[in-house]
């Protein structure tokens, strides 16, 4: 199984595309940041998010996707930007007929580095050792990373204990 992990934003977008071939491992097979330079209009960003996992999806053949659900952010611009790229993300997803789940970034630190509060730092760190990966990723790239881990490690999208899914969109 392969899922599609995306850390959404309008400048910065994280990506990841991890596969599970046996119970408890992992491998990476892409990650990365969709960059957007400052002075792109936030059309423009939107369209390049799109079309960056677009080309991921469609190289990569990933059966699932796994989003960071929305965060509470003091600023109402900042949210409605952050909103804009996650809907984005979503429909490239969506374009290609994947499931989507979401997962808060307290639940993908919980079940990544084992506590909800950590740092950008310490989850970096779980996912370089995690997924025995050479060099630490940058904290977008490491977040996608995160999140696609966070889907595997509570049961894909379904609840361990009753069944049922959790957190589809």
């Amino acid at each position: 199984m392969r899922v599609l992990a995306i850390d959404p934003a309008l400048r910065k977008t994280g990506f990841a595309i991890i596969e599970r071939s046996g119970d408890r491992d992992f491998r990476a097979l892409t990650f990365g940041i969709i960059r957007n330079p400052p002075k792109l209009l936030h059309s423009g960003c939107l369209v390049n998010i799109r079309g960056g996992l677009d080309e991921v999806i469609r190289k990569h053949q990933p059966t699932a996707c796994a989003v960071e659900a929305v965060i509470y952010v003091q600023s109402h611009k900042t949210a409605i930007t952050m909103g804009a790229a996650r809907g984005a993300a979503l429909v490239a997803a969506a374009d290609h007929g994947l499931p989507i789940y979401e997962y808060a970034p307290k639940r993908v630190k919980q079940a990544v580095v084992g506590k909800g509060g950590a740092d950008k730092e310490q989850v970096a760190f779980m996912v370089r050792s995690l997924l025995k990966l050479e060099q630490t990723p940058s904290p977008d790239a490491a977040d996608a990373l995160a999140i696609g881990l966070a889907f595997f490690y509570t049961g894909c999208g379904t609840d361990k204990l009753t069944g049922k899914e959790i957190g589809r969109l």
